[in-house]
C-alpha cells in the first residue's frame, strides 16, 4: 500500500513516525503489541489540493493553517485506510487514533501530550479523527514546544497510528529506570482501574510500585480511587469518568504477580532500545498489552544514587594543583602517586599479596573532574586499611592530608571492609611494621644522604643537553629519571612520615607536659632551625635589591621596565649579573604552580623576580624596609618555657629533647626534600617543552605548549608506537575547548560527592550545607609564627605582578614557593587553606614571619586597605577598621 503501513512492512521512521517505529520494532521483538498500522504523511500530501502544496512548501502559517482547516484524507488514502480497517477491526470493533510524528517519542524530545489522540473511536469517524490529527501537528501548543526546544519552526505532517482498541480493566505508565532519583536499577509502576488515560490527564490519582533487578516489590503506595476511565465512543474524547465501588477503591489494582510482570515489560523494552524506557500498558483479561515506549528524557540529567560512592577532596592539594590542571600534569601527577605509594606500603611491610590484591587503589588516588585535581578520598582510606594498625593511623592520615572532615564511621566501614585484616594479623603485621619502622629510622639520615647523591646524578647538566635530543632519547631520559628517582621516593616518603608523626608528638607533649594552653609552642620550637632552602630566594631577592638600591635608575628599571631592557642593564653589571645568574641556577624551576608542568619557570620569565627585587629596592631607597625579624629571640624564649616546665623531670626532659630533634631535623629534611622534588619536576618539565618543540617543527602540534594538552601516555605513545590516536593535533584541539569551558564553570565544591559515573550528571555541591561566610570582627583559624602584628590588609588571589607595599599583611586562598618572594615585604600572612606543616606555615615560622592558615573565607571577610591586627599565636584576627570600597583582591 501507498499511504498505509503495517508492522510487517518494514517502514522506517519517516513513514511511521516515531510512535509507530517504536510499536514496530516492539512488534518484531514478540513483545504483546496490539494489532495496529499507520497512515503515513504521504497520505496528508496526497489529500491536499494542488494550491495547497505550494503554501506548505512556502511555510506560511496562515495560510497553512486555513488549509488545515478544510483538509480531509482524500478518496484514493480512505480506500487504503477502509481496506486496512476491515483486517485489523473485521467486527467493527472500536480503534485508538493517535499521532505519531517523525520526532515524536524521540531521545531528546518527547512530544507528551502535544499532539490529539482519540480512544474508542468507531470505524466510521476515523477519516474525521485523522485530519484532527493531521491539523495538531501544526498548533501553536506544538509551534511553541518547537520553538522552545529549538526545533524547526514548520514541522512535518504526523504520521497517524490507528490501533484496535484494549478495553483495560487496568492500565498505567511503567519506567524501567526510576526517572524521579535517577536509580537504573529500580523500575517505577503507575497504575489505576480503567483506562490509563486518567493517569496521564492527572484526573486521577494512582496505585505506585518500585521493582527492584531482583523482581521484589521495595516500595508501594496505594492510591484511594474514586473514579476511572471507561469507555464512551459517543463522547469527544471516547471516554469518561465512573465512580469506582466504595469497596474497591482502596484496593491495589493490579495484585503483585501482574506488577512485577508489568516492570519486566518495561525492562525488556529497555534492553531492546537499548536505553531506558517509559512505556504504557493495559491489562484486560488477565492479558498485558504494550501499548507505546518512548526513552525516558530526562534521565540523562541525573546520577544513579545506586552508583559506586566516590568522596572528592581538594584539601592539600589544592596547594600544589590550584585551579584548572593540564592533562599533562594530571596524567604525570596521577603516575608519580600510583609508584609512590606503591612503594610507601613496602615501606610499611604491607604483605606483597595484599598490595596485588588491592592494585585498584594506587591508579586512583587522585581524579580530575572538570579540570581539577582531587583526592578521592576513599582510596586513600582502602590504603590506610592495608597498614597496620587501621584505627589508630586514620586519623593521622586525616591530619597529614589536611581533610577538615572525616568520613562518617558507616560510610567508612563499607568502603574499606574487604580491605581489612583479623585482629590477630593485624597485630602481627603492625609489630612487624614498627620494627620496620625503627629500622627506617635509624637508617633515614644515610638514606637521604643517598638519594641526594642518586639525585645529584640524575639532575647533572646532560650529555648531549635536552634541546639536542630526538624525541625518542628525550623518552629515554624520561625513563631514566623514573627508575633512578620515581619510582626509588623512598627517603622522602619516610622522612614525611616522620615529620608528621614526630610534630604531632610534639605537639602533644608540649600541652601534657609543658602546659602550653595555646597550641603553640612546637611551632615556636621550630622556628629559626637554619638550613631550609626554602627562606633563600628570600634572602637572596634582598640581597639583589640592597645591590640595586644604590642606583636609583636601576631599581625603577626593575620595578617597571621590559624583562629584555632588564637582562641587557643586569648583563652590563658583574656583580648583579652574577646574583642574578646564581638564583637562577639553583632555583630557576621554582615559580608558582611549581608542580604543575605548564607553569611558566623563572627560565621562561624571569620578570617576577625583576619585580621583586625592583619593589624591594625601591623601599629600601625610601627608607621603609624593615630587617629581617630575629627568628632565634622566638625560639630561644620557647625553649626557655621548656626548660622551666621540665626543670624537675630529667626523663622527661631528655625523652621531649629527642622527639624535638627529631621533629626539627625532619620538618627541616621534609622542605629540603620538597626543593629536590621541584628540581626534578623542573627537569620533567624541560623533556617535555623539548618534545613539544619536535613535535611542532615536525607539523605534529600547532604550537610548542601545545603538548601541555596531552597525556603523557599519549605523548609516549606516539614516539614508540602505542598511540591509539595519532591526531594529536585534533586532541588538543578537543581539550582546548573543553577545558576552556571548566574554567568559565562554577568550580565543583571542595569536598562533594559522586554515585556512579564521576564524570556524568553530577552535581558536584558540597553535602555538606558550606560554613556559614564569617560575620562579626574577628576570626580565628590555626596560628603558625608567633608576633602581634597590626597593619593594612593586601588581599592577592594572584600574584603575578601583584606588588605588596612593605609592612602590609598578606593575604591570599592559598601560597605555594612562587609566593615566596612576595614574603620579605610582608608583616604577616594570614592564608585561607593550609596546615601546620604546609609550606607557608613552614617558611613563615623560618623567616619569623607571623603567620595564621585555615582561615576559612577570609579572603572574602577581607578587603584591600581593611586595618587588622593578627596574633600568629593563638591564630586570632581582628578587624580595626573598614575601608568603604576597597578593592576586593588583585
Amino acid at each position: 500500500m501507498r499511504y498505509v503501513a503495517f508492522p510487517t512492512d518494514g517502514a522506517g521512521r519517516n513513514r511511521l513516525g516515531g510512535k509507530g517505529a517504536a510499536l514496530a520494532e516492539m512488534s518484531g521483538a514478540g513483545l504483546p503489541v496490539p494489532p495496529w498500522f499507520v497512515v503515513t504523511p504521504e497520505a496528508f500530501h496526497a489529500s491536499l489540493a494542488d494550491d495547497d502544496r505550494g503554501a506548505l512548501a512556502a511555510g506560511d502559517m496562515g495560510e497553512i493553517r486555513s488549509l488545515l482547516d478544510r483538509i480531509r484524507p482524500c478518496d484514493e488514502v480512505m480506500q487504503e485506510v477502509t481496506a486496512a480497517l476491515t483486517r485489523l477491526s473485521p467486527g467493527g470493533e472500536t480503534v485508538a487514533v493517535r499521532s505519531s510524528a517523525v520526532d515524536e517519542d524521540g531521545s531528546e524530545h518527547s512530544f507528551a501530550g502535544q499532539l490529539e489522540s482519540f480512544l474508542f473511536v468507531p470505524p466510521a469517524e476515523v477519516a474525521e479523527k485523522i485530519a484532527a490529527v493531521w491539523r495538531s501537528g501544526f498548533s501553536e501548543r506544538v509551534l511553541a514546544y518547537r520553538r522552545e526546544n529549538g526545533l524547526s519552526s514548520i514541522p512535518t505532517p504526523p504520521a497517524v497510528l490507528i490501533q484496535r482498541m484494549v478495553t483495560a480493566d487496568a492500565a498505567g505508565v511503567a519506567f524501567s529506570a526510576d526517572p524521579v532519583s535517577g536509580r537504573r536499577g529500580v523500575a517505577v509502576v503507575s497504575g489505576l482501574f480503567g483506562l490509563g488515560t486518567a493517569l496521564v490527564s492527572g484526573e486521577c490519582d494512582a496505585d505506585t510500585w518500585h521493582v527492584s533487578r531482583s523482581r521484589e516489590i521495595t516500595d508501594r503506595q496505594i492510591a484511594i480511587k474514586t473514579s476511572a476511565h471507561s469507555p464512551a465512543p459517543e463522547s469527544a474524547e471516547g471516554v469518561a469518568a465512573v465512580a469506582v465501588p466504595p469497596e474497591q477503591q482502596s484496593c491495589p489494582s493490579l495484585d503483585d504477580e501482574q506488577v512485577i510482570e508489568v516492570a519486566s515489560l518495561a525492562r525488556r523494552a529497555a534492553r531492546h532500545f537499548g536505553c531506558p524506557q517509559d512505556i504504557e500498558w493495559a491489562m484486560e483479561e488477565e492479558h498485558l498489552y504494550f501499548l507505546q515506549s518512548r526513552p525516558i528524557t530526562s534521565l540523562s540529567a541525573l546520577p544513579d544514587p545506586d552508583g559506586a560512592l566516590n568522596i572528592w577532596d581538594n584539601s592539600n592539594i589544592a596547594e600544589s594543583y590550584g585551579g584548572v590542571t593540564t592533562p599533562l600534569t594530571f596524567s604525570f601527577a596521577r603516575h608519580i602517586y600510583e609508584g609512590v605509594y606503591r612503594q610507601f606500603c613496602r615501606i610499611m611491610a604491607v604483605p606483597a599479596p595484599a598490595i596485588v590484591a588491592n592494585d585498584s587503589i594506587f591508579p586512583r588516588m587522585l581524579g580530575l573532574v572538570r579540570g581539577r585535581v582531587y583526592y578521592n578520598l576513599l582510596n586513600w582510606y582502602r590504603l590506610l586499611a592495608l597498614l597496620p594498625g587501621f584505627s589508630a593511623n586514620r586519623r593521622f592520615m586525616e591530619q597529614m592530608m589536611g581533610v577538615k572532615e572525616g568520613i562518617p564511621d558507616e560510610v567508612l566501614a563499607e568502603a574499606v571492609g574487604r580491605y581489612r585484616v583479623s585482629p590477630l594479623q593485624d597485630r602481627l603485621n603492625l609489630a612487624r611494621s614498627m620494627a620496620g619502622l625503627a629500622m627506617n629510622l635509624f637508617r633515614l639520615p644515610e638514606n637521604i644522604h643517598r638519594f641526594y647523591g642518586r639525585l645529584g646524578k640524575s639532575l647533572a647538566p646532560p650529555v648531549p643537553p635536552l634541546d639536542e635530543l630526538r624525541p625518542d632519547e628525550l623518552v629515554a631520559r624520561f625513563r631514566d629519571l623514573e627508575s633512578r628517582l620515581l619510582t626509588r621516593w623512598d627517603a622522602p616518603l619516610v622522612n614525611d612520615f616522620f615529620a608528621m608523626a614526630f610534630y604531632g608528638l610534639l605537639r602533644k607533649l608540649a600541652e601534657s607536659w609543658c602546659r602550653d594552653t595555646n597550641g603553640t609552642l612546637q611551632n615556636d620550637l621550630l622556628c629559626g632551625e637554619g638550613g631550609m632552602i626554602s627562606a633563600e630566594p628570600a634572602r637572596r631577592v634582598r640581597e639583589m635589591a640592597e645591590f640595586a638600591a644604590a642606583d636609583e635608575r636601576l631599581a625603577e628599571l626593575l620595578a617597571t621596565g621590559e624583562v629584555n631592557t632588564i637582562r641587557l642593564a643586569i648583563a652590563v653589571d658583574p656583580t648583579l649579573a652574577g646574583l642574578y645568574a646564581a638564583y637562577l641556577e639553583k632555583f630557576g624551576d621554582r615559580c608558582l604552580d611549581e608542580l604543575k608542568l605548564e607553569s611558566p619557570t623563572l627560565h621562561d620569565d624571569p620578570l617576577p623576580l625583576f619585580r621583586s627585587v625592583g619593589e624591594f629596592a625601591r623601599r629600601i631607597r625610601a627608607g621603609r624596609a624593615t630587617e629581617a625579624v630575629d627568628e632565634g629571640g622566638i625560639r630561644h624564649k620557647a625553649e626557655e618555657q621548656v626548660r622551666q616546665a621540665l626543670a624537675g623531670s630529667p626523663v622527661r626532659r631528655v625523652l621531649f629533647a629527642w622527639v624535638l630533634g627529631q621533629a626539627r631535623r625532619r620538618v627541616l629534611d621534609r622542605e629540603n626534600l620538597r626543593f629536590e622534588r621541584t628540581r626534578l619536576f623542573g627537569r620533567v618539565r624541560r623533556i617535555f617543552v623539548e618534545l613539544g618543540k619536535r613535535f611542532h617543527a615536525d607539523g605534529i602540534l600547532a604550537d610548542p605548549r601545545d603538548i601541555f594538552w596531552l597525556e603523557k601516555d599519549e605523548i609516549f605513545g606516539f614516539v614508540e608506537g602505542t598511540a591509539v590516536s595519532v591526531n594529536l593535533g585534533g586532541l588538543v584541539a578537543l581539550r582546548k575547548e573543553e577545558f576552556d569551558r571548566w574554567r568559565t564553570m562554577e568550580p565543583p565544591a571542595d569536598r562533594f560527592d559522586t554515585k556512579g559515573m564521576v564524570d556524568h550528571a553530577q552535581p558536584c555541591r558540597a553535602t555538606t550545607a558550606p560554613a556559614a561566610a564569617p560575620d562579626g570582627d574577628t576570626m580565628r583559624g590555626t596560628g603558625c609564627c608567633p608576633g602581634i602584628v597590626r597593619g593594612t590588609v593586601r588581599v592577592i588571589i594572584d600574584p603575578r605582578g601583584a606588588v605588596i607595599r612593605q609592612g602590609e599583611i598578606l593575604v591570599a586562598e592559598r601560597t605555594d614557593p612562587g609566593w615566596i618572594m612576595l614574603f620579605p615585604a610582608c608583616a604577616g600572612l594570614l592564608v585561607e587553606r593550609g596546615s601546620l606543616l604546609s609550606h607557608s606555615a613552614i617558611v613563615a615560622r623560618e623567616m619569623g614571619i607571623p603567620a595564621v592558615v585555615a582561615l576559612a573565607g577570609v579572603t572574602a571577610w577581607l578587603r584591600n586597605g581593611d586595618q587588622v591586627e593578627m596574633d600568629g599565636a593563638s591564630g586570632v584576627v581582628r578587624k580595626l577598621a573598614k575601608v568603604d570600597g576597597g578593592d576586593n583582591a588583585e
